[in-house]
């Protein structure tokens, strides 16, 4: 089996190139830079440029599926310019891919693209589930809205489409975990806000497992990446400072001083969505961080 990555380098898709190789999956990548280019026995880059309209169609040569994980950062201060390279970019990524097979034969069966639970709306009492069919006002809920659809389009090219919505992915040395573990390494942490709003966690090596789960069992739709426990901020916060052995004394830090220091993108740390991961575990997935203590322990040895 042959699959080409977009995204590749980043921290989900090295996790992704990692366990595609444990399978014997062989990889080729989409990269803009080329100095990333390489080529080994499985693992094999190609340039693009995806802003310019560029692609190296050789990418597509004997592959079966993609795996897109396209797309500017978000972790970054949302200026209304920076809004729009959010969201171009994950469009104009598609939209090349699409464009580029439109044109050719190709053996491309499936699209897997990532997608987030920033779709869905802020809440401290919903249980959110694929089903759902509300979208979340927000910058970020617009976004994944249009993000989800530009993939749905590779189904008029007879490719089977999975959409995988992502949670707080959990990495020892990249995104979120190491801003938190920070301010409590120093004795500094505390909850966001009230505390209370819902984190839907992922550790990245079930993250990179269940992509590699969808794109083996060719499977369609949409579905939740997130660990089955979701647990709140203050929790999260209280089991990661637990882990280090450091005090947590502070008042929670509130919304206003967040919102000042960061700008929209503080709703990254103060919406609350409490995703089910029951639909992927119904087709045979099964997590090996369940409960976020040991996912922590795990992360942090």
């Amino acid at each position: 089996m042959r699959v080409l990555i977009t995204g590749a380098t980043g921290l989900v898709g090295k996790a992704i190139v990692k366990q595609c190789h444990k399978k014997d999956i062989a990889v080729h990548y989409l990269t803009t830079s080329k100095s990333k280019l390489t080529t080994q026995e499985n693992y094999k880059g190609f340039y693009w440029n995806p802003s310019d309209n560029k692609i190296d169609t050789a990418c597509f040569e004997g592959v079966d599926a993609i795996i897109n994980l396209a797309g500017t950062t978000i972790s970054k201060r949302w200026t209304p310019s920076y809004k729009k390279a959010i969201l171009n970019s994950r469009l104009q990524s598609l939209n090349v891919l699409k464009e580029a097979l439109g044109k050719q034969n190709h053996s491309v069966k499936q699209l897997i693209s990532a997608s987030a639970i920033g779709i869905y709306p802020d809440s401290l009492t919903n249980y959110y589930d694929e089903n759902s069919t509300e979208v979340s006002s927000t910058f970020l809920g617009q976004v994944v809205s249009q993000w989800e659809a530009a993939a749905n389009e590779f189904t008029n090219l007879n490719i089977n489409v999975a959409k995988v919505r992502i949670g707080l992915v959990l990495d020892e040395t990249e995104g979120a975990l190491p801003q938190i573990i920070k301010p409590i390494g120093f004795g500094m942490g505390a909850a966001f806000g009230s505390g209370d709003q819902w984190q839907s966690w992922i550790h990245i090596t079930d993250l990179a497992r269940l992509f590699v789960y969808v794109l083996k069992y060719n499977l369609e739709g949409v579905y939740n990446a997130a660990a089955p426990n979701p647990v709140t901020n203050a929790e999260l916060t209280k089991v990661i400072a637990k882990t280090m052995y450091r005090p947590l004394w502070l008042p929670n830090i509130p919304k206003t001083v967040m919102k000042l220091v960061l700008g929209d993108m503080h709703i990254l740390l103060f919406e609350s969505q409490r995703v089910s991961a029951k639909k992927i575990e119904n087709k045979g997935f099964s997590f090996n961080y369940h409960h976020l203590q040991p996912a922590i322990e795990d992360l942090l040895k």
